[in-house]
C-alpha cells in the first residue's frame, strides 16, 4: 500500500473560529501549495525554504486574494507523515476554509480519508501500529488517566516492550531452526536453561499486560456509576454535589427523575460517569415503572454501584431499606455497592448511631451541605487498582493489543510446555512462530490492508 498522490484536509475542528489549519502531504505538496500562494517578500518560492519555516503570505486564486496566512514548510523525511508536508494557517471563517480546500482539490490534492495523515506516518516507519492507534486515543483522552496512558503508548513505551521481547524470541527462534538443518548431527545451538528463562520473562510480561486491560478499559472508557435509590432521597442532588453544578432536576415532589441522567466528571485524573436513575420502589404508575426498569438496565451496565436512602425515613423505613439493600447484593454480588445515608443535617447524634450500627459500611452524607461528598469521592477513587498507573507501567486499553497478546500467551504456552517435554525442535518452531507472529500484530511487523482500514477508519478527518 504506497500512496503517491497528494492529500489534503482540515487539520483543525470544523466549524468557525479565530483561526484554521489546512494540511497538505504528498510528494506534490510543496508545489502544489506554491502554485497558491504568494509571499509578502518578493520573489519568495516555497520549493526553495528550508525545513521547519514558516512563510506570511496570501492565498491567490488567479488574482483574487482569499486570506492572508502562514505557510509551515516540512520536507521529507522530517515531517509528520514522513512526505513532504504544508500546513496552511489561514483566519477561521468557514468559507475561506472551504475555498482554500477546493482550490487545492483543482490543483491537483486528493481529500484525505479519516486517520489517512497517520496512516502515511505509520507505512513511511515514522510510527509503528500501536503508537499510530495511540494517536486516536490521544485525541479522544478527556481526563489526565486516558492523556497519561496514551502519551505513554505514542512515546513507544508499550512497543519498545513488546519489540524487545521479539527480538528475543526470534533470535531463539533462528538457533532452532539451525539446529533443524544440522537435525543429523545432534548438535544443539540454542541452550535450554537460557531459553526457559526467556520464556518465564515473556510469560510474566504477557500476564501482567493482559492483566493490566481490565484497569486500562475503565480508565480509557470512565467508570460507569449507578445512583440508585427510592424517590426523592437526594439522588440527584448528590449528582449535581459530585459534578459540582446544577444539571438534574431537584424538586420536593417524590418520582420527579422520570429518566436516567448521566455526566462524566474527572475524580483523580480517573473519568467517572454518574447515572442517576428513577428508583427502585414498587409502583403502579405505569411510566415511573419504565423508569424503575431503566434503573436495574443501568445497574447491569454499571461498574460501581451507589444505594442511597433518606436517613429522615430510616427508623420508619428500615426493613425496606435492608430489603432493597440485599436485593441489589444477591442480583449483583460482583459489583462493588457503597450505602449511602443522605439527609444527616437532618437528624440527631442517636439516630446516626442507630444507622451505624444497623448497617456497619454505611457512608454518612448531606448531598445538600456537601458533607461527605468528599469522602464518597475518595472511597471511589479506592475501588480503581490506579497503582501501576501511579507507577508508570505499561497499561493496555486497546482490545486489538488484548486480543493478539491473549493469543501470544497460549503460544508462549505451548512453547513452554514443548520444553518441559522435550519436544522436537520442529514442532516447537511451529508455535515459536505463531507466537512472533501475534507480536508482530500489535507492533504493525506483520499487517495486512483489511485491518488497516479497521483502524484508521476510527480516526478523525485530518489526522
Amino acid at each position: 500500500m504506497i500512496h503517491q498522490d497528494t492529500i489534503v484536509a482540515l487539520a483543525t475542528p470544523s466549524g468557525a473560529g479565530a483561526i484554521a489549519v489546512i494540511r497538505l502531504s504528498g510528494s506534490d505538496a510543496i508545489k502544489i501549495a506554491d502554485s497558491c500562494f504568494q509571499s509578502v517578500t518578493a520573489k519568495k518560492s516555497l520549493s526553495k525554504q528550508k525545513t521547519h519555516t514558516i512563510h506570511l503570505g496570501h492565498i491567490i486564486d488567479d488574482s483574487k486574494t482569499i486570506d492572508e496566512v502562514l505557510v509551515s514548510v516540512f520536507i521529507n523525511p522530517n515531517s509528520y507523515t514522513g512526505e513532504d508536508v504544508v500546513e496552511i494557517s489561514c483566519h477561521g471563517s468557514n468559507y475561506i476554509q472551504q475555498e482554500i480546500i477546493q482550490l487545492f482539490l483543482r490543483n491537483g490534492c486528493r481529500m484525505a480519508t479519516a486517520g489517512e495523515f497517520t496512516l502515511r506516518a505509520f507505512l513511511n516507519g515514522k510510527l509503528d501500529l500501536s503508537q499510530a492507534e495511540a494517536v486516536a486515543d490521544l485525541i479522544s483522552s478527556d481526563n489526565e488517566a486516558s492523556h497519561q496512558i496514551a502519551m505513554q503508548q505514542m512515546r513507544g513505551g508499550f512497543s519498545s516492550e513488546i519489540a524487545k521481547l521479539r527480538e528475543e524470541l526470534l533470535n531463539f527462534a533462528s538457533l532452532i531452526e539451525l539446529e533443524l538443518d544440522f537435525a543429523e548431527e545432534d548438535v544443539e545451538f540454542a541452550d535450554r536453561t537460557q531459553f526457559k528463562a526467556l520464556i518465564e520473562r515473556i510469560t510474566f510480561v504477557l500476564k501482567r499486560l493482559i492483566d493490566s486491560f481490565a484497569v486500562g478499559n475503565v480508565i480509557k472508557n470512565g467508570i460507569p456509576v449507578a445512583i440508585v435509590g427510592e424517590p426523592n432521597v437526594g439522588k440527584s442532588t448528590l449528582l449535581n454535589a459530585l459534578l459540582n453544578e446544577e444539571r438534574a432536576i431537584v424538586s420536593e415532589i417524590a418520582g420527579t427523575t422520570r429518566d436516567t441522567i448521566e455526566d462524566e466528571i474527572s475524580i483523580g485524573g480517573i473519568g467517572f460517569r454518574f447515572i442517576d436513575t428513577a428508583g427502585i420502589r414498587d409502583t403502579k404508575d405505569v411510566v415511573e415503572s419504565i423508569g424503575i426498569k431503566k434503573t436495574f438496565e443501568k445497574i447491569d451496565q454499571a461498574q460501581v454501584v451507589i444505594y442511597l436512602f433518606d436517613s429522615t425515613q430510616f427508623e420508619a423505613l428500615e426493613s425496606q431499606f435492608i430489603v432493597e439493600l440485599e436485593k441489589i447484593k444477591n442480583k449483583y454480588p460482583q459489583k462493588p455497592l457503597i450505602v449511602i445515608a443522605n439527609k444527616i443535617d437532618q437528624i440527631d447524634d442517636t439516630q446516626i448511631a442507630i444507622m451505624q450500627n444497623d448497617i456497619p459500611e454505611i457512608q454518612l452524607l448531606s448531598a445538600k451541605t456537601g458533607f461527605g461528598v468528599e469522602q464518597l469521592t475518595n472511597k471511589l477513587l479506592n475501588l480503581i487498582n490506579t497503582g501501576a498507573l501511579r507507577n508508570n507501567e505499561t497499561i493496555i486499553t486497546n482490545s486489538r493489543h488484548y486480543d493478539s497478546l491473549l493469543k501470544a500467551f497460549e503460544e508462549i504456552q505451548k512453547v513452554k510446555y514443548g520444553l518441559d517435554t522435550n519436544l522436537s525442535g520442529d514442532l516447537m518452531a511451529i508455535d515459536i512462530r505463531q507466537a512472533l507472529y501475534y507480536f508482530g500484530e500489535i507492533t504493525g511487523e506483520i499487517t495486512n490492508d483489511d485491518l488497516l482500514g479497521n483502524i484508521f477508519a476510527n480516526f478523525c478527518i485530518g489526522k
